[in-house]
């Protein structure tokens, strides 16, 4: 999809998922991840209330009308925090505007302006996830400048609404000349290793080999992984994250032959009201993507399968996000809520 000059890529080469325009959007049919369905359906209400002519309320009657469109957009993905979060915010904000507003479509407007906000917010946050993950890898490593990493699912422009989280870590090593190789596993059971993140490292001309699932673990013990990265759909309190089924397994690997394993997700996707993973609402998938994707055969599952798995935090050796990184503090502990304060209290100075 061509470059949105709304979100802060023009006359970058990266893919995208999602191209807005005051009025207009479109979206690639390919796209799954949470940054990117949050921002879509931010946007696609405010593309709603754009052409929206009929409507003839008072201020308070339309925020009433756009908080019921974004509690039944949020209805639609209880894993992925991002979506509510963002539905959280844009409700602050009409209804600040409700308040001061003396018709409806200065309601609308401010709701159109602060989506607008959010998409180039995400580009912004994803571009700085990279650069800290890039230097804290480095950092790291007895040889920063051969590095192999290795990543799971997809969390590039196709998840996000530019550049990407994961897939941005990767990317950032790949412009400052380090990165050797890049790894994506296929992600079974609905193949979003194979079909997009291949797919834009082939685009972005980035050395990389797509694996098979089951391959990550021999890759791991012939020393050809420096670290593996991987998004978060919902990090909770205590640094338990919820991503695509398999993680968990690449998690254990990792530990077991001493490879560091890293997380990055922006602020967004925490959700300090959940003390732990076990907390986490973990969607059930349709048997369909597993029983009619590309590669699969059958026609009968027993157990319909997991999309999403829990990786806990002892498993987790950082968490990368637009801030800084989150590390563990001198025991296998993150200390997510004092970080965040700190991360806030940055911002508002």
């Amino acid at each position: 999809m061509a470059t949105n000059p709304s979100n802060g890529l023009e006359g970058d080469n990266t893919l995208q998922s999602i191209c807005y325009h005051r009025g207009s959007l479109q979206l690639l049919d390919q796209f799954r991840g949470a940054p990117a369905i949050a921002i879509s359906a931010a946007l696609s209400l405010a593309v709603e209330v754009s052409n929206l002519e009929n409507f003839n309320g008072t201020p308070v009657e339309a925020a009433s009308f756009l908080a019921g469109k974004l509690d039944y957009l949020v209805s639609s993905r209880p894993t992925a925090v991002n979506l509510s979060d963002a539905a959280t915010k844009l409700k602050e904000v009409v209804s600040k505007a409700a308040a001061a507003a003396s018709d409806c479509q200065s309601v609308f407007q401010a709701y159109i302006e602060a989506a607008e906000i959010m998409l180039a917010d995400d580009v912004a946050s994803n571009k700085a996830i990279g650069s800290y993950g890039a230097r804290f890898i480095q950092n790291q490593q007895k040889d920063p400048t051969k590095l192999s990493v290795l990543t799971h699912c997809n969390t590039g422009s196709l998840a996000t609404a530019g550049y990407g989280t994961a897939l941005g870590v990767i990317r950032a090593l790949h412009s400052e000349g380090v990165l050797e190789r890049a790894y994506c596993t296929e992600t079974r059971p609905f193949n979003q290793g194979s079909r997009l993140t291949a797919f834009e490292l082939v685009h972005e001309k980035i050395p990389a080999t797509l694996i098979a699932d089951s391959a990550a673990a021999a890759l791991m013990k012939d020393s050809k992984v420096s670290a593996v990265v991987v998004g978060a759909d919902r990090v909770a309190a205590n640094g338990d994250t919820a991503n695509k089924i398999g993680t968990y397994s690449l998690a254990l690997c990792a530990m077991h032959h001493n490879i560091p394993f890293y997380v990055a997700a922006p602020l967004t996707s925490f959700d300090s009201s959940l003390s732990s993973g076990k907390e986490i609402i973990i969607e059930e998938r349709s048997p369909k993507e597993m029983l009619n994707a590309r590669g699969g055969l059958g026609n009968k599952l027993l157990h319909p399968e997991f999309q999403y798995g829990i990786q806990l935090l002892i498993l987790i050796s950082g968490i990368i996000t637009e801030k800084g990184v989150i590390t563990k503090t001198g025991t296998d502990d993150f200390d997510i809520k004092d970080f965040i304060n700190r991360a806030v209290g940055q911002c508002i100075a």
